[in-house]
């Protein structure tokens, strides 16, 4: 029995530069912590303890690229194991959140009281932050197209062979995705693979969120040195908590709707139901189920019922076109 699970990609670019991303990350939140507490910074401080916790969630970010690859060919994962990304951007979002508690919260303190700061050594420190998380995000961004293809191992009858009765008016057949794939398919899924590989999203948002805090940090140790203005450190602090919180709340809806199934609002099944409306044959839905499988990829489960004697094959063939769905179940009930 033959069944490939191709929407599952590896991404072995984004697992390795991830791996990099942690190093670059745990040394500059050592430097930037001790920095930040030697020289009185309370931007530079947070930035270093910011720091600390996206190590942490990129540490889980590379730990899932490696876990999904590895039981890839687990067969007790029905759809693959692209999920396990998924739950690592979730849970670095997570973290994400508790990074703005703590920013706001320090933040808030060490502008109720102030204490003085040695702003020459802070904005170098802040400086050398700022090129490290730009180097950072450089090299997750320029990860987002590299994928392989791999089968998931276990193989069932190609589409269309095998069908199930259902009751006396009803027959059932399975389609699987591969069969779909062009040349057009494979460049839109190159194309639009960093959008949906929300792992490595996760990753990119943490590094861009730490490049941010850098910049305000800088920005306002260099108000504090030469305008005297020593309140725009903490004020920065509080600003930073607030761009991150935006950012860890779109991560939290995003992969909190994939854990979810959370998805039939998504275009494909709107198409679904236009094609089926489209067709040369009468057909009402019973029934319909669109969940993601992978990166821009869906199963659909369909149940509908129709006046004549109509094919699940004639109606897989409407919703060939849309590629995103690799694996069809097609159920048809004729009218008494």
């Amino acid at each position: 029995m033959r069944h490939s699970h191709e929407f599952y990609d590896v991404n072995p670019l984004a697992e390795q530069r991830t791996r990099l991303v942690v190093l670059l990350t745990v040394v500059m939140m050592v430097v930037e912590i001790s920095a930040g507490w030697i020289f009185k910074s309370m931007a530079l401080l947070a930035d270093g303890w910011h720091m600390s916790s996206h190590a942490i969630a990129l540490g889980l970010s590379a730990a899932a690229y490696t876990l999904a690859r590895r039981l890839q060919r687990d067969e007790r994962f029905a759809f693959g194991t692209w999920k396990i990304e998924i739950l690592g951007g979730y849970t670095s979002a997570i973290f994400l959140v508790g990074v703005v508690i703590y920013m706001g919260y320090e933040s808030v303190i060490r502008l109720m009281h102030p204490a003085p700061i040695a702003f020459d050594e802070a904005i170098g420190i802040a400086c050398l932050g700022l090129l490290v998380n730009l180097s950072s995000a450089w090299l997750l961004a320029g990860a987002g197209g590299h994928r392989h293809g791999h089968a998931h191992g276990h193989e069932h009858e190609p589409a269309g062979s095998h069908a199930h009765a259902h009751h006396p008016h009803a027959e059932r057949s399975h389609a699987h995705g591969g069969h779909r794939q062009g040349a057009g398919g494979a460049s839109a899924r190159i194309a639009s693979s960093h959008h949906h590989d929300l792992n490595l999203r996760s990753a990119f948002v943490h590094v861009a969120a730490d490049a941010v805090t850098s910049l305000l940090a800088i920005g306002a140790l260099t108000g504090g040195k030469f305008l005297g203005l020593t309140w725009l450190d903490p004020l920065m602090g509080i600003v930073g908590s607030f761009v991150v919180a935006a950012w860890a709340a779109t991560l939290l809806r995003d992969t909190g709707r994939i854990l979810l199934d959370a998805e039939m609002d998504a275009p494909v099944v709107a198409e679904i139901r236009e094609a089926l409306r489209a067709g040369h044959f009468e057909a009402t839905i019973e029934d319909l189920h669109v969940w993601r499988v992978g990166k821009g990829k869906f199963a659909c489960c369909l149940s509908v019922e129709t006046a004549g004697s109509v094919s699940p094959d004639e109606i897989r063939s409407l919703l060939a076109v849309h590629e995103e769905l690799t694996h069809v179940t097609v159920e048809v009930n004729q009218r008494r």
